[in-house]
């Protein structure tokens, strides 16, 4: 990949097609240590989803009080958002994982590779927080584009 700027290659500028979507990879930069990329290259337009927590949306509460559990509903209410606004999971970008405990990271983790299995990856941050709404144990945002 272009070294100098790899997003102009990376979305098929320069005169050459591409996809609109498109990893961008860098030996100058550390490797990913899981599913998720350095970084996405990627035409608009977007799609900025809020915060998602394991809330069902017919209860209006939270699905189990295990990582693993929250996590899968975290991410069917992102399949949701995406799916009304007329994307899907597949066309993530980036996401934001926020945990009230980075001890369950690698549970998280391990639902959150289910669901992002397509390749590129979207980039990915994680943070732990002091508090999540409801005292949820995940919440998840994404940015998706539209193809």
């Amino acid at each position: 990949m272009n070294e100098v700027n790899p997003a102009v290659q990376a979305i098929g500028h320069l005169g050459q097609p591409g996809p609109g979507r498109c990893a961008v990879q860098t030996d100058a930069a550390p490797a990913p240590v899981g599913p998720y990329s350095q970084g996405i290259a990627a035409l608009g337009p977007f799609i900025f989803t809020a915060g998602q927590v394991g809330l069902d949306p017919k209860t209006g509460k939270l699905v189990g009080e295990d990582i693993t559990s929250q996590t899968y509903q975290v991410l069917r209410n992102l399949q949701a958002v995406l799916a009304a606004g007329g994307t899907n999971l597949s066309n993530v970008v980036k996401t934001t994982v926020f945990l009230a405990d980075m001890n369950d990271f690698a549970a998280m983790n391990k639902v959150y590779q289910e669901f992002f299995s397509t390749d590129p990856a979207p980039a990915r941050s994680c943070v732990q927080v002091a508090r999540l709404p409801l005292n949820a144990l995940v919440e998840i945002e994404a940015v998706a584009w539209y193809p």
